[in-house]
């Protein structure tokens, strides 16, 4: 795990994922950052494999934050480890990346597909454990 107080403060060198951008994963509540390079290499390789753009409307969250968006979650929430990530997705493509990111090894995978096409996403993660669900739809 690698932390910056911002997302400005990635040196040019280490951010090595090509299809994202640092500023995509910091939190929006302050900037900050938290990156988990494996966590990055699988999702680089996900997008690799289904070869469609993955537009990142949420990554990194601190607790304080994650709390005031995802009350369900709180403060230790998937997201406040830098091993989630939420893309913005809709239609038969959702299909082709859950089918793909459970071969991927990702564990955590949330669908939300109904609503307005501009909330509808797809969150990924790959934190396991035996008592969370796999694969959970957002009612």
């Amino acid at each position: 795990m690698t932390a910056f107080q911002s997302w400005r403060e990635v040196p040019e060198g280490f951010w090595h994922w090509a299809n994202f951008r640092p500023e995509e994963f910091a939190c929006k509540a302050d900037e900050s950052l938290i990156v988990e390079p494996e966590f990055m290499d699988r999702l680089q390789a996900l997008r690799h494999r289904v070869g469609l753009p993955f537009i990142v409307t949420s990554g990194y969250r601190t607790p304080a934050y994650n709390a005031r968006v995802s009350p369900t979650t709180g403060l230790t929430g998937p997201h406040t480890t830098g091993r989630a990530v939420d893309i913005r997705i809709a239609g038969p493509a959702v299909y082709d990346i859950l089918k793909a990111a459970m071969m991927f090894g990702f564990t955590g995978i949330g669908v939300k597909q109904h609503g307005s096409h501009k909330g509808r996403f797809l969150h990924l993660d790959d934190l396991g454990g035996d008592k969370r669900p796999r694969v959970w739809s957002y009612l």
